[in-house]
């Protein structure tokens, strides 16, 4: 089927918009609200095009045959230009100061059609900031009621936090009963920071409180990295999505302050011994019922907050943050002969809701996104591409492949299993699982270790959670092991990532490459089991073993 756009033909597909067949061909038309297989309800009409005299909505008019577009004249710029007028006199005008300042959508397009000004459209009074969640900030003046945060805690994630409230100029996005964010059923995942097109939602800001931190020379304040922020980072700095980039994220930490810098992985590796362990201990004594991953604070939040029965069925283990957290101010203090009380860590993640995690297990003292980091490196003017690659600082650095997977979703039950099965079968050497990996959302496998078989369930994205325990409520699945990531795709795609542009890029797209970074780097190691890393060995042997009450700071007592 033929389409004509600005007087030239473009072939189309059923059931294709307009925008589809623009955004195939690269001929671009600006969208704030549309987001796709999310978003696509017109609200923002910046996406206008023209068609047989009439102004249409691009994103969600269907491509006809013979039918004839104009995407550029003067009369769909007057018409975006009056759009974005009418959105500046509702928006707070203080963009240098913004967070999402050099990747805000609406500023974009403020510079690109030379609107700074309301020409006396009505102006709203601001109002406060809520600031209440540990995770998010979400500021109202710089709402555009674009709906895509909505869209994406409803339909994506359905956790229902957020809903538009109040009619005509009235209208904002807010919670039920005009609750805060603390008050209402926000888990902290931070998905919505990731779509929003402006600075309405965004993490919450924890920089300063680290300066203040750096800046006092009693603190020993040690950075620990998780596994996928070395596979975003350097997106922030004109690299390829899912660029691996290990050397000169170690070296800008040392150069903003910090002492040491260790890596999460390590805590990782930890976290499959333990929870495996925990796993073989329910197989000897047949224990019914699904063990639940704990690595992701917001599926804990959403357990919680729904089906808060079930939270006495998730794994007692730490997240690798906290372990390695606890093992820095335990074992690490003790044998460098340190102050704990002087040692503070500070956990960088892909994750916005590790900045509430840090209030349950208390042994990391503060969490920063990697855009934070990003925005740090920036802001300190480090050249950041030139950088020295330097390594993770001794003696804990060293980690597994198993450890570095668990960025990706599938990563903590492939890592887990690595380590069993050689339990089981000392003569097995099968590290790779490939049925757990990357899927739609939810992943089913029966797996045989020996004579024992397990089912398992890998999910990420909320929705697919909800429907998962509402499968295991009714009898419908039985699992012995579940793998939950609040984040679609796991943490390569976290709240706490860089803000990709996803009118260039597809979702999935930065989800895959991220992951098979994490995986490409994996199959280069040597060690590809939790339980071959030397370091954990040492520890275990030095530490815990002699003293078996000690492995008691690596669970949750709560």
């Amino acid at each position: 089927m033929k389409i004509e756009i600005d007087n030239k033909s473009y072939n189309f597909n059923e059931n294709e918009t307009i925008l589809d067949v623009c955004r195939r061909n690269n001929i671009e038309i600006p969208t704030l609200c549309f987001l796709k297989e999310v978003c696509h309800e017109a609200n923002c009409r910046i996406c206008m095009v023209e068609v047989n005299g009439r102004l249409i909505p691009s994103c969600s008019t269907l491509a006809q045959q013979d039918m004839k577009v104009i995407t550029k004249n003067a009369r769909i710029i007057n018409s975006r230009k009056k759009t974005l007028e009418m959105l500046v006199s509702n928006h707070h005008k203080d963009c240098p100061n913004c967070q999402k300042f050099g990747y805000c959508t609406l500023n974009k397009l403020f510079l690109e059609y030379n609107v700074y000004e309301s020409k006396g459209f009505y102006e709203k009074s601001f109002i406060s900031i809520d600031d209440s969640s540990p995770c998010i900030t979400r500021d109202n003046n710089k709402c555009i009621l674009c709906n895509r945060c909505q869209k994406i805690c409803t339909q994506t994630q359905s956790v229902c936090a957020l809903t538009k409230q109040e009619r005509g100029f009235e209208t904002f996005m807010g919670c039920a009963y005009n609750n805060n964010l603390k008050q209402s059923s926000c888990v902290g995942c931070g998905q919505c920071t990731l779509v929003c097109p402006t600075g309405a939602l965004v993490e919450k800001d924890e920089t300063n409180l680290l300066r203040q931190m750096l800046s006092d020379k009693e603190n020993i304040v040690i950075a620990q990295v998780a596994p996928s922020v070395r596979v975003s980072l350097a997106e922030a700095f004109g690299e390829e999505i899912g660029t691996f980039d290990e050397g000169r994220m170690v070296s800008a930490l040392k150069k903003l302050g910090f002492k040491y810098v260790f890596d999460i992985n390590l805590g990782a590796d930890f976290t499959v011994v333990e929870e495996s362990n925990e796993l073989l201990e329910n197989i000897k004594k047949n224990k019914k019922g699904p063990l639940f991953s704990s690595c992701c604070p917001a599926w804990f939040k959403f357990l919680q907050n729904f089906y808060p029965d079930y939270v006495k069925n998730l794994s007692s283990c730490k997240s690798p943050t906290e372990m390695l957290g606890a093992i820095i101010k335990n074992y690490y203090a003790q044998s460098q002969n340190i102050d704990a009380d002087k040692i503070k860590v500070v956990g960088i993640m892909p994750c916005t809701a590790k900045k509430g995690e840090k209030h349950r297990g208390k042994d990391v003292d503060l969490s920063l996104t990697t855009r934070e980091l990003a925005r740090l490196i920036k802001q300190n003017n480090i050249d950041y591409l030139n950088l020295a690659h330097e390594k993770f600082d001794s003696p804990l650095s060293n980690y597994s492949g198993a450890g570095l997977i668990f960025g990706a979703t599938g990563g903590v039950t492939e890592a887990v299993l690595r380590r069993t099965i050689k339990l089981l079968n000392p003569e097995s050497n099968q590290v790779e699982f490939l049925d757990v990996r990357q899927g739609n959302g939810r992943k089913e496998v029966e797996v045989c270790l020996g004579e024992t078989k397990l089912n398992l369930c890998v999910v990420s994205g909320l929705k697919n959670a909800r429907e998962l325990m509402e499968d295991i409520i009714s009898g419908k699945k039985q699992y012995d092991f579940v793998e939950v990531m609040a984040c679609p795709g796991g943490c390569v795609n976290g709240g706490g990532q860089i803000n990709v542009n996803y009118d260039k890029i597809d979702i999935e797209e930065v989800k895959l490459k991220r992951a098979n970074s994490l995986y490409e780097q994996d199959k280069k190691l040597n060690i590809r089991n939790s339980s071959d890393n030397q370091i954990v060995q040492q520890i275990y042997r030095d530490f815990f073993i002699p003293s078996p009450n000690k492995c008691d700071i690596l669970h949750y007592h709560n």
